[in-house]
């Protein structure tokens, strides 16, 4: 799969991340916003009360419908910000890791971060992403 998408490394910060520190996309392209994606059903409930792992894995599945609606994909990603309900690190890492399964070797920049509450009950995840896509005439 073609993408505009240009993931950076930098030998003057330390390898010892799995996140490239920046993204680039040379013009052509359409910016895509997509909203935070929640771990919800098709019913508007929250899935997997109490588990971290498993409200990821919804709001990863969501992340990737909602890409695909605007013509995008996970590849197509330039940034990500993972937000975790929590104040415990175990916690963000656990989402981190799910996180990391879906975006493979994909490893855009992203701000991982636990916050006191998110928006809809007993949600404990939400990732928000902007993407680009190569514009064909």
């Amino acid at each position: 799969m073609s993408t505009a998408v240009r993931l950076i490394r930098n030998d003057r910060l330390t390898p010892k991340v799995d996140y490239a520190y920046a993204a680039v996309a040379d013009a052509p392209v359409r910016s895509v916003w997509v909203a935070g994606a929640c771990p919800l059903d098709l019913n508007g409930e929250t899935v997997a009360v109490g588990d971290y792992a498993g409200q990821t894995q919804q709001v990863m599945r969501n992340l990737v419908t909602a890409l695909e609606g605007a013509g995008a994909s996970l590849t197509d990603v330039t940034k990500t910000t993972v937000y975790v309900a929590s104040s415990r690190q175990e916690d963000l890492v656990t989402a981190w890791e799910v996180y990391r399964e879906y975006m493979g070797e994909h490893d855009v920049p992203s701000t991982l971060l636990g916050v006191a509450v998110l928006g809809y009950d007993h949600q404990l995840v939400e990732v928000e992403a902007t993407a680009v896509i190569e514009v064909r005439d």
